[in-house]
């Protein structure tokens, strides 16, 4: 056990990744610091053993509260996990700008500033994790969820050069690239995608990406539950040094090699296959 990552600050843990990446690490015996905009959904990790505070990614107050308290009682911020983040999908052309501002704010931004608010500390102890969740969409992208997408592209360029950055403080960066995971996610992106107006030129192809996105999640082979990732993240915890990137289900790895075998002309045609209407 990796003892020296701890404690461990872990954002969005109300539901999904977050909640079963807290339980897993309490039960491998780190000192966990569970958090979620409403502290209340996260009775269950209290009562496991977790250390539980509001932090809202999109308040900067918020966040330098939390990190602060952590601080507080532990000198530094062993490890942090960047997990809060969600979904916005709609067609280029239509989506909604100011949703796709807020989803940037969530899945970028409150990243980024958490990143910037661990470091001080992490230098001065002389090492750190930093684990950021991104996702295969972070490597390759799918029509009617390319705003979605930028943000994870954005996180994947954000990774790596944090990685070289902070090597010389002992300080590590890790990524991790979930495939469809059976979460909330699938249904905040297709209510999300549902905007388009009937007479919309992308009505029959988001119809379709809905309906492609609910076969994906239901499938058993395709997707995985939280709880896969949640093993990913404690084997780059207890990792020295962890990996640059963990892909996490089968799915994942065959779509991103894929594209990266292939190249456009190939991606193109298997997007365009699977997405025809």
């Amino acid at each position: 056990m990796a003892m020296s990552r701890n404690p461990v600050l872990i954002t969005g843990c109300s539901t999904g990744i977050g909640r079963a990446t807290a339980d897993l690490l309490l039960k491998a015996g780190y000192t966990v610091y569970a958090t979620a905009r409403r502290p209340e959904t996260l009775a269950e990790l209290a009562v496991a053993g977790a250390q539980t505070l509001a932090l809202d990614v999109t308040s900067e107050e918020s966040m330098a509260a939390a990190v602060g308290e952590v601080e507080r009682a532990h000198g530094a911020v062993g490890t942090l996990i960047n997990n809060a983040g969600y979904g916005e999908y709609g067609p280029i052309e239509e989506a909604d700008l100011d949703a796709v501002r807020r989803m940037f704010e969530t899945n970028v931004f409150g990243l980024a500033r958490m990143i910037q608010l661990v470091l001080p500390g992490m230098r001065t102890a002389g090492g750190g994790l930093i684990v950021n969740i991104g996702s295969m969409g972070g490597r390759i992208a799918f029509p009617i969820g390319g705003y979605y997408h930028a943000t994870k592209y954005a996180v994947e360029g954000i990774t790596d050069a944090l990685r070289n950055e902070v090597r010389e403080f002992g300080i590590d960066v890790t990524l991790i690239e979930p495939g469809p995971i059976r979460t909330q996610f699938e249904e905040t992106i297709n209510s999300s995608a549902a905007v388009a107006n009937s007479d919309s030129p992308y009505a029959d192809l988001v119809a379709k990406v809905r309906s492609v996105n609910s076969g994906a999640y239901a499938n058993k082979l395709l997707s995985v539950g939280p709880d896969a990732v949640a093993k990913a993240i404690l084997k780059a915890v207890e990792s020295d040094p962890p990996k640059s990137r963990y892909l996490v289900t089968a799915a994942a790895r065959a779509m991103v090699h894929t594209r990266r075998i292939g190249g456009d002309l190939v991606w193109d045609a298997v997007v365009n296959r699977q997405f025809k209407h």
